[in-house]
């Protein structure tokens, strides 16, 4: 059915109707271009040229049609990695605001604690220079009790070595050492 339509197809070409004399003689170019062309497509469905570029043209849309659906595949597997990566994304973000938030409260524990142990030091010194100053105070109290006597004794030496006697003092001594032998018997 292609042969015959192809023919009529080249018979009715305008080149063929305008050369001049007739047509199908071997002195006419045209016939020759003809016959040779005919005989070029004989050869090509005598050697089944036809069937094998459709094999090849169906092999390579196969080829093709395979390397979609790897593709596809391919595809389908990074969309399935991206999304893997995603929620893991996700998970980390998650943990990492979980310890932000941990390292927040442990700073503001921390800041608490430290306040804690401040107001603590700081009562502790108050304590410790109240005690200082009540030391401080006692022993500048002592010292001026200890002066005072010894002003006391003093005045008291002079008053009494201008008021006694020999005989007074020697009376005094005596009844002193006796006082230390019933205390110490």
């Amino acid at each position: 059915m292609r042969i015959p339509a192809t023919l009529a197809v080249i018979l009715a070409a305008t080149p063929a109707a305008a050369a001049t004399g007739p047509f199908f003689s071997l002195g006419n170019t045209d016939f020759i271009v003809l016959l040779g062309f005919l005989l070029f497509i004989a050869v090509l469905f005598y050697f089944k040229v036809p069937g094998i570029l459709a094999g090849l043209l169906d092999k390579r849309a196969d080829q093709i049609k395979s390397e979609l659906d790897e593709a596809k595949s391919l595809r389908e597997e990074a969309q399935a990695l991206l999304a893997s990566y995603e929620r893991k994304q996700k998970e980390v973000q998650v943990q990492a605001d979980r310890i932000v938030a941990t390292a927040k409260s442990e700073a503001a524990s921390a800041a608490e604690q430290a306040k804690l142990d401040l107001q603590a030091s700081i009562t502790r010194r108050l304590a410790a220079a109240q005690d200082q100053i009540a030391s401080a105070e006692a022993t500048a109290v002592k010292e001026v009790t200890n002066r005072a006597v010894t002003v006391a004794i003093a005045a008291a030496r002079e008053v009494i070595a201008g008021q006694v006697t020999a005989s007074d003092a020697n009376k005094m001594i005596d009844d002193s050492i006796a006082t230390v032998e019933q205390k110490l018997h």
